[in-house]
């Protein structure tokens, strides 16, 4: 069977504004013809497979720079191409092409004769032309630049009127990739010059300047005019993992003899990739021209005309069909390209009888279990046909089942026994999976599986044999025991009243399918799995609790003394004085509660202070609010609140006489006493 892929060098992915997506190649060379007249081709090729693309430019504008001179010398025109269909040629007679393929190749010819010639200085002549693809995949912003045909005549070769090489043939349309490439990318001289090949950097040249506006004959313009001055700038590869030497993705890379000029190595990756390759001239030693072809690589899958293929899984190139007590087999024939099929049919070895079959999609009936070998063949004998490989494998029934056994009363393993047997003939299990359906598996024959809770679970056996066959049992299992030990949690042991306790019941397995009577020893019961239950009473009770199961197994626990309610609180104080002033603003408080481990004392309702008998002065005047919180050593709180009065005293004496008679005694008229509080007065 044949799995290929094609390299073409065109573009048929995206569609781009009528400026780009044309540009797939170039190269110019030159003949000299004596006297400083020079004869000058210049190939140019383009991806034709949209209508929308851009044409081949009429009178292309080719500049003429003299040695290290950033104004041209001239700008000519390249005239009228000759425009050629390039016919993709393929060596292998059993692919297809895409129907849209197409390469146009322009040819372009001039004459020009350098007034100064031969001269100590190179003349150089370029076109330059945007764009590229946009969806090449190797270059960085590929759609936004163009590309620069050029070629320097050396002052070395003008002064032995020197021929360019020439290359013998553009890389061909279709090139398998996934198979090595190898083809010729030699040149010939006419002066039997050496030649060295290497992969050189493509060239960037124009741009999208003057598209909406501007001047498109400028130098990022689409069609430069003149073209820019020598040097131009390479491509910028993307890298890892494209580089100049190594454009394409392969295994091996694609690379140039430099002796002979073969382009090899096997391309990999799809896509769309611009190569570089130069050939430079040398005589004696001495570099005479360099030339350099800028291409583009399509990678793409290739169609082989027929390949045959059968809806079945594929096991080292052969199609294998694995049945399992079945003789009448179905063979579905899926091959590729029918319409090229003229001659087909299925052979089979059937008990040492090579049996024909010639149905596109047969039904075969097999005499019993036992390995078939056969083949299907596609144009048997032509160069264009193919073969699939077909074994089929007839094994006994495997039919999976298992038993199961458990106490149904008191909660512990279940164990599981495979009991598969074979229809028609014997055979040898060699993977078990269970699936127990808590989320466990096991892959032992006969496993033993502890279930944590309570329920209807389905159970999964899958068997595989030692021929491939395979089958599934389920069934369903019951497993309700009562738990082995009842386990019970309440979030509170000792409490005050009222003390409300939540019970958890973490005993296994059980569910809401079960009849759980709890008892808590207060008068109390209850049917719940869980419950919460209230002790309004002082005391210490013990909790009973009963399980049956929905088969009417049952268990039961007394827990005794388990839970104790305590007296509560009672919060109390007294204080003295039974009043305060402002004078004497000191009291002292006199805790008399009861059943109490913390207090908590509050003035206004700020806390003041967690003394059991504090001392507090109370600075403002008037009723103040005296608040007792306590604290049970269970963390039961009773609160009270007294006021308190505080009293607002002032005394204050005013003499009726004073002498000013600087003596130091009664100088001065003024008042005596304790006024805090007082905020205005009037004498008269």
């Amino acid at each position: 069977m044949k799995h290929l892929y094609l390299i073409f060098a065109f573009s048929f992915l995206t569609s781009l504004p009528a400026f780009a997506k044309h540009i797939i190649g170039g190269v110019i060379t030159y003949e000299c013809l004596g006297g400083g007249l020079y004869k000058f081709k210049m190939i140019v090729y383009r991806d034709c497979s949209d209508p929308t693309g851009a044409n081949f430019d009429f009178n292309p504008p080719v500049s003429i720079y003299k040695g290290d001179a950033q104004n041209d010398l001239a700008t000519i025109s390249g005239g009228a191409p000759i425009i050629t269909d390039i016919e993709p040629v393929l060596t292998d007679p059993c692919l297809i092409l895409p129907d849209n393929v197409c390469v146009e190749e322009g040819i372009y010819e001039w004459e020009y004769t350098f007034a100064d010639w031969p001269s100590n200085e190179s003349y150089t002549l370029s076109y330059q032309r945007c764009c590229r693809n946009a969806t090449v995949n190797n270059l960085l912003t590929p759609g936004e630049i163009g590309a620069t045909f050029t070629v320097e005549i050396t002052p070395a070769s003008q002064a032995l009127c020197n021929d360019s090489p020439v290359y013998n043939s553009f890389p061909p349309i279709v090139i398998c990739a996934g198979e090595p490439l190898n083809f010729d990318h030699s040149a010939t001289d006419a002066e039997g010059d050496q030649l060295i090949y290497e992969m050189c950097f493509p060239l960037t040249g124009g741009g999208q300047g003057g598209l909406g506006g501007g001047n498109p004959d400028a130098c990022n313009g689409v069609t430069p005019d003149p073209a820019c001055p020598p040097p131009y700038e390479p491509v910028t590869f993307i890298n890892p993992p494209y580089n100049v030497v190594s454009p394409l993705a392969g295994n091996p890379a694609v690379t140039i003899n430099p002796v002979t000029g073969v382009l090899s190595g096997t391309p990999e990756v799809l896509g769309q990739f611009v190569v570089g390759v130069c050939v430079s001239e040398f005589r004696n030693g001495v570099l005479l021209s360099k030339i350099s072809r800028d291409f583009q690589f399509n990678v793409a899958n290739c169609a082989p005309t027929v390949e045959a293929v059968i809806n079945e899984e594929l096991v080292d190139s052969v199609y294998v069909i694995t049945q399992c007590d079945d003789f009448n087999i179905f063979l579905e024939n899926l091959s590729f390209q029918e319409e090229y099929i003229n001659n087909f049919y299925w052979e089979f070895d059937i008990a040492g009888q090579l049996e024909i079959f010639e149905e596109w999609s047969p039904s075969i009936l097999f005499p019993g279990h036992g390995v078939y070998d056969g083949k299907l063949l596609l144009n048997p004998g032509s160069d264009c046909g193919d073969t699939a490989y077909v074994q089929v494998r007839i094994f006994p029934e495997v039919v999976a089942d298992f038993g199961f056994e458990y106490d149904t009363c008191v909660a512990g393993p279940v164990y599981f026994g495979d009991s598969t047997y074979f229809v028609g003939g014997i055979g040898e299990i060699v993977e078990w999976n269970w699936s127990f359906g808590d989320g466990f598996v096991d892959t032992f024959y006969s496993p033993v599986h502890i279930y944590e809770e309570a329920g209807d679970y389905l159970v999964r056996l899958e068997v595989l044999d030692a021929n491939g066959c395979e089958d599934s049992r389920i069934r369903e299992i019951s497993y309700k025991p009562v738990p082995g030990l009842i386990v019970i949690a309440p979030d509170d042991l000792v409490s005050c009243p009222p003390a409300e306790v939540v019970f958890t019941n973490l005993s296994e397995p059980i569910d809401e399918s079960y009849t759980i009577n709890w008892s808590f020893g207060d008068g109390d019961s209850i049917n719940a799995l869980s419950p919460v239950h209230i002790y309004d009473s002082v005391g210490i009770f013990s909790v009973s609790i009963e399980i049956i199961s929905p088969l009417g197994c049952q268990i039961d626990t007394v827990f005794t003394n388990l839970i104790e309610i305590q007296s509560p609180p009672v919060a109390d104080f007294t204080f003295d004085p039974a009043f305060a002033t402002n004078i004497a603003p000191e009291v002292n408080f006199f805790d008399q509660s009861t059943n109490a481990a913390a207090w908590e004392w509050f003035l206004n309702g700020g806390l003041v202070t967690h003394d059991q008998n504090p001392v507090m002065n109370l600075l403002d005047t008037g009723w103040q609010e005296i608040t007792l919180i306590i604290t049970h050593p269970e963390d039961c709180k009773d609160t009270i609140t007294q006021l308190i009065d505080v009293v607002p005293l002032v005394f204050f004496h005013m003499p009726n006489a004073f002498t000013p008679n600087d003596d130091t005694v009664n100088d001065y008229f003024l008042g005596n006493g304790l006024i805090p509080g007082i905020t205005n007065f009037e004498m008269i």
